[in-house]
């Protein structure tokens, strides 16, 4: 697989609360950013799409991009699936199935925000986006007693399976967290690939259980955006990012080790 910048998107909107607001973008700089896309020869892929070619040595395009978007906000619907199909561009939505506006008895977790329901993820599911998993309630899955992540993952991707009505088998850690323990049973889940963080480019050496993807974000200019897809000086554009992400990750290891000791987990 050559070089393939995973982008990571969250909520689309111009008005988002307090919470999602870090992460989101506006409507407008994601249409600006698909229009570079296009215009520079880009060939947008769904991340189940990109694996299978890479597992089955098939052809690939000499620009390939995947877009991604985590948790399954409404603003999905009426934001971005209106631009992707401006473009006819692909992407992978990873959906937290407890958070779904019309769970009902399977709800699970605090939405941030107003979350897509089940018919408007099969809407977007037809018109080919892919649906991945999200875990069921979005907790930090390598903090979980391994009972409790398997019930994660299983019961997410089992709700997928049924109301989405159609095959799940990539997925993304909530907050990009995971560990050796929860790459074996998201394995055992039945995915064949799932996404990190670690703001890097996607290639060969990467683990196709810890894909890293670059985060879009409120934040990211123009110029950024430019430079991270070309991947040109992404180590600096990331750089705050990635020094947090490590020191986060020293910090749940150490966490769950304490825990183990204790008998908790």
């Amino acid at each position: 697989m050559i070089r393939v910048p995973i982008l990571m998107y969250h909520s689309v909107t111009d008005r988002p609360n307090e919470e999602t607001r870090p992460h989101s973008v506006r409507p407008s700089d994601l249409a600006d950013q698909l229009a570079y896309l296009s215009e520079s020869g880009f060939t947008p892929m769904t991340l189940g799409d990109l694996v299978a070619s890479r597992n089955k040595n098939t052809g690939m395009p000499s620009k390939p991009v995947v877009i991604t978007f985590d948790d399954g906000y409404a603003d999905f619907h009426s934001h971005a699936l209106p631009l992707l199909d401006r473009y006819r561009f692909p992407a992978t939505v990873f959906l937290t199935s407890g958070w779904v506006a019309d769970a009902g008895d399977d709800a699970a977790g605090r939405a941030l925000d107003e979350m897509l329901t089940w018919t408007q993820a099969r809407e977007a599911s037809q018109t080919g986006i892919e649906i991945g998993g999200h875990s069921h309630s979005h907790p930090q899955l390598d903090q979980l007693r391994t009972e409790d992540l398997r019930q994660e993952l299983r019961r997410n991707k089992g709700l997928l399976e049924e109301k989405i009505g159609a095959p799940v088998a990539t997925m993304a850690y909530p907050y990009g967290y995971s560990s050796a323990r929860v790459r074996r049973e998201v394995r055992k889940a039945g995915y064949f690939a799932a996404c990190a963080v670690n703001n890097t480019i996607a290639a060969d050496r990467h683990d196709m259980l810890a894909i890293p993807r670059l985060t879009v974000a409120r934040h990211t200019t123009m110029s950024m955006f430019r430079r991270a897809v070309e991947g040109s000086a992404v180590p600096l554009i990331y750089l705050r990012e990635r020094v947090l992400t490590k020191g986060y990750a020293v910090v749940r290891r150490t966490r769950y080790g304490l825990r183990r000791v204790r008998g908790n987990v």
